[in-house]
């Protein structure tokens, strides 16, 4: 990429800010302490882009030691074993998390399709109580309207779901920037370019800058949005900082890859550097909170948008109904969360506004369609609908249910225009797997007819379920190529 104009901002250099810091912590740990109150909290989100969830040590999955900072913040805070992404693709996603509505409801049924301007999102309604809401990194969420185009150049406000206050973010980052050199763009739409320092670090140090400014003595919401895990787009590659590169040469390989083709057998070792080098990047921000006080009322949370089945499961990375796609990692630490406990209830991409802001005591607005999973910490699980729906679309359209025994998924017959609806009024069962005989999910039940009673369940309860996230009725038909 070319350098960009002289216009761009000063940044300080990670050596100055690490070297001026020191003198200024104490003062400013005193006044940070003091920002929010406890029944305002401060909210940190730090976005990891497809990242698998059993990479995290803490779920006993993974044996090579990879996240021995999320591990801690798990062993510390409060971590759910059984979360579940709303749609496993990027803009929907993420979405869903901002605004506690499914896809189908939100709009954002694909990539390349704009946030609506004025929607109620966790920023705007956290922004509406006082708080001040900053977004570092990647956006996702601009389309450009009658197109399958991604806006890759700044955002206007308007367009920026409610973040109208620190803005230093890229829409489509991975098409922005390459590891070591790239822009994101500011409040005025002017570049942040860096050049020879590692993405993750960079973004990393702007988080810093905000965190020991005067920017965070107000109770603030800030979101960091980092690409990597992802990989590269245009080079298909996964790349970790040169520091980490070829660490893992030999790496474990997680039990659903291993009998099936993909692309993992060259990229895994690629993507577990990343993976470590993304919980290096998590404990620095928790150092950083613990040395400004900011610790004592910050939430911190942990999440990805989907997951990565190395294109086992179809021609890509995700966009499927497997366990490798829809299970992300969440974790939570801070007021109200420092309970050293695992939840294993499932929960959603949408429930995660809601439960943000009901931590902050705010009211839920009616918009929202998921729920505070708050009263799962007090093991408080009387009502709670132990299941996740969620929603597919670009592979296919599709959607489906995940509850703790089954992963049940039907699929729309591919007209000519299936790529550019995003519904059907017709789905066919194409996948059911059982998530206890079965959990890496390498025999699929569909259409057998020991299962067909719990297929009729699952399909009854799958039509339910789509109408309540779109309300539009469409009906959900057996597997089409039934056998005993």
């Amino acid at each position: 990429m070319s350098e960009q104009p002289s216009t761009r901002p000063s940044l300080p250099s990670r050596r100055e800010l690490l070297k001026t810091a020191p003198a200024a912590l104490a003062g400013i740990a005193a006044q940070n302490a003091a920002a929010a109150t406890p029944d305002r909290p401060n909210i940190v989100v730090i976005f990891s882009d497809q990242f698998r969830w059993d990479c995290i040590g803490a779920t006993g999955l993974n044996p090579m030691g990879l996240t021995p900072n999320l591990d801690a913040m798990a062993a510390h805070g409060t971590l759910f074993s059984n979360a579940i992404c709303s749609q496993p693709v990027c803009a929907p996603a993420r979405a869903s998390i901002l605004t506690g509505q499914y896809p189908s409801r939100h709009g954002v049924w694909k990539n390349a399709i704009t946030l609506t301007p004025g929607v109620t999102t966790l920023a705007s309604s956290l922004r509406q109580s006082g708080y001040t809401a900053n977004h570092i990194g990647k956006w996702h969420l601009g389309g450009t309207a009658g197109t399958d185009a991604e806006v890759l150049g700044p955002m206007p406000p308007e367009y920026r779901g409610g973040f109208l206050d620190l803005w230093q973010s890229s829409n489509v980052l991975e098409r922005t920037s390459h590891p070591y050199e790239g822009d994101l763009y500011d409040n005025d739409g002017k570049p942040i370019h860096f050049s020879g320092i590692y993405r993750t670090d960079f973004m990393t140090d702007l988080a810093q800058k905000f965190l020991h400014s005067n920017a965070a003595k107000s109770p603030f919401f800030l979101t960091i949005s980092y690409l990597e895990v992802h990989h590269q787009n245009d080079i298909d590659a996964f790349v970790p900082p040169k520091e980490y590169a070829g660490r893992y040469p030999n790496p474990w390989v997680p039990p659903d890859l291993r009998p099936l083709p993909g692309s993992w057998p060259s990229q895994l070792g690629d993507y577990f550097a990343c993976v470590a080098k993304m919980d290096e990047t998590v404990g620095t921000i928790r150092k950083t909170l613990a040395e400004t006080g900011l610790d004592k009322n910050t939430i911190l949370m942990f999440i990805s948008d989907h997951g990565c089945h190395f294109k086992t499961r179809n021609s890509e990375y995700k966009r499927s109904p497997h366990e490798s796609s829809i299970h992300v990692p969440l974790i939570l630490e801070g007021p109200g969360f420092n309970r050293g406990i695992t939840v294993p209830e499932i929960v959603s991409h949408v429930d995660l506004a809601p439960s943000l802001l009901a931590a902050a005591g705010l009211p839920v607005p009616a918009s929202m369609q998921g729920h505070s999973f708050l009263p799962l910490l007090d093991r408080k699980t009387e009502g709670w609908r132990n299941e996740a729906y969620f929603e597919m679309s670009e592979f296919i359209t599709g959607r489906g249910l995940r509850t703790p025994q089954y992963t049940y998924a039907a699929a729309a017959p591919k007209g000519a225009d299936w790529k550019a609806v995003p519904r059907a009024d017709r789905y066919v069962e194409y996948m059911m797997y059982d998530n206890y005989a079965d959990p890496y999910q390498h025999v699929n039940l569909a259409g057998r007819a020991a299962y067909a009673k719990e297929a009729q369940r699952l399909r009854a309860r799958l039509t339910e379920r789509i109408f309540e996230a779109g309300n539009v009725r469409a009906s959900v038909d057996p597997c089409l190529f039934p056998y005993s």
